[in-house]
């Protein structure tokens, strides 16, 4: 099977270059399952209804969520009658949606894919590590699903890293998101699990993670808010992780950078050219 992960959408410039760009990879590299994380889609906080329909009818199989996934209000409404968005699955319960989500690819194949968010510096949410023992036990690779994708939400870099040691040999991929800046870790792990620390996000690399550069350094500067954070709007960085995995196992067995467009040297999938 072939897996495109496409980083955090930042702002109006990460949603162009996914609608422009999008529909010809999936063509040009027979994508079977597309999966995106816009929890900053909106104006680089939260995700529309309207853009969440923009996003799947671009290719999007599934969308993940994050920190800022209520940040624009309708999201607690419109997500009931969403099934393909995924917010993190430590949320407490009793939280609107859904953390886990069972999709059929584009090949016939069903792929479970599961959003968590991290504890470190971040929301002391329920435990991820035991939520996601969980849902994979609950679904197994091969038995209950052909693939499982991980988005791992996380600010520590280790652990996004001990989550995809936790679960290698038992997922077909864990995706680290949230920081924003693409890490050059892509691997198969030893037991069989694609995993990179952060996959880095799908936006204008002209900035400070996505936003214009004059408030953070303002803040970072003058320790004193001035205005809110908005979106770069330069041409955007398509961010991403190419993965396919064996249709006996469910595990990986190549996997490679994205980057397309923007300001960053391109990477691509040769194995998929």
């Amino acid at each position: 099977m072939r897996i495109l992960f496409i980083g955090d959408i930042v702002g109006r410039s990460g949603r162009s270059i996914v609608m422009e760009r999008l529909p010809g990879l999936m063509q040009d590299w027979r994508l079977d399952f597309v999966v995106i994380n816009g929890e900053n889609a909106a104006g680089g906080f939260g995700i529309t209804e309207t853009i969440y329909q923009d996003l799947v009818g671009a290719g999007a199989d599934a969308i993940t969520l994050g920190n800022h996934a209520w940040d624009q209000k309708e999201a607690l409404v419109f997500i009931a009658r969403a099934p393909r968005l995924i917010r993190p699955v430590n949320y407490p319960k009793g939280t609107p949606g859904r953390g886990v989500a069972l999709i059929d690819a584009r090949n016939g194949a069903r792929v479970l894919v599961i959003n968590a968010m991290g504890r470190i510096f971040m929301d002391p949410l329920d435990d991820p590590f035991a939520a996601l023992e969980r849902e994979v036990a609950a679904c197994p690779l091969k038995t209950g699903a052909d693939a499982i994708i991980v988005d791992m939400h996380a600010e520590a870099s280790s652990e996004k890293q001990a989550m995809a040691h936790f679960l290698d040999s038992k997922v077909s991929l864990v995706v680290g998101t949230h920081t924003h800046v693409p890490t050059a870790d892509h691997q198969v792990l030893p037991g069989g699990t694609a995993f990179v620390t952060d996959v880095g996000m799908t936006g204008d690399y002209n900035s400070c993670i996505g936003m214009m550069k004059d408030e953070p350094l303002s803040r970072f500067i003058r320790r004193i808010p001035g205005a809110k954070f908005e979106p770069a709007l330069g041409p955007a960085t398509l961010c991403g992780l190419a993965v396919e995995t064996d249709d006996g196992t469910g595990l990986a067995r190549r996997v490679a950078a994205v980057r397309l467009g923007g300001r960053l040297e391109e990477a691509r999938p040769i194995f998929w050219d």
